[in-house]
């Protein structure tokens, strides 16, 4: 059985067209497949600061890795599969899903430091990022212009090179 990590950071839960594309997915999987599912919008996650930054340095120099502290960490390298899904959000994706990325970053469960880089430790072989883009509309109901070409001269920016 393999197991697939489903990441749900569809900030209008239901009614979200990220989330109905993401439970069109997770349906198709093979039958070999058990999907535990993550609702961030339901985990109490927190942003690095103050006391809660100090409390990770501290565990990490302690290499006390098994902390409850690193469960999403943990979680997030056992899985066999991962799929996210998050919409796209003012150019980006929601800063729920960045607070939660820099949850499962860490050195010695997720990846590893050597002379020669980084290396991943996670056990999954395909991550999937699923994600959709909303549209506003004028009050005549036409679409507001500019939208779709607009994100991808914005993302040219990122890919271009030089």
């Amino acid at each position: 059985m393999k197991n697939v990590l489903f990441v749900d950071c569809c900030i209008r839960r239901e009614a979200s067209n990220t989330k109905k594309l993401a439970e069109a997915f997770l349906s198709a999987l093979p039958s070999d497949c058990a999907v535990t599912r993550l609702d961030l919008m339901a985990e109490d996650i927190s942003y690095f600061k103050d006391s809660y930054f100090d409390q990770r340095e501290a565990l990490l120099a302690e290499n006390r890795r098994d902390h409850p502290r690193f469960r999403y960490a943990h979680q997030f390298a056992q899985a066999d599969r991962i799929v996210i899904a998050a919409p796209f959000w003012d150019l980006s994706f929601p800063a729920l899903l960045k607070v939660y990325i820099e949850q499962v970053s860490v050195d010695g469960i997720t990846f590893g430091s050597t002379e020669e880089g980084l290396k991943g430790l996670c056990r999954a072989s395909h991550m999937i990022f699923l994600t959709t883009r909303g549209r506003r509309r004028h009050g005549d109901g036409q679409p507001v212009s500019g939208g779709a070409s607009h994100v991808l001269r914005h993302r040219s920016i990122y890919l271009h090179r030089r």
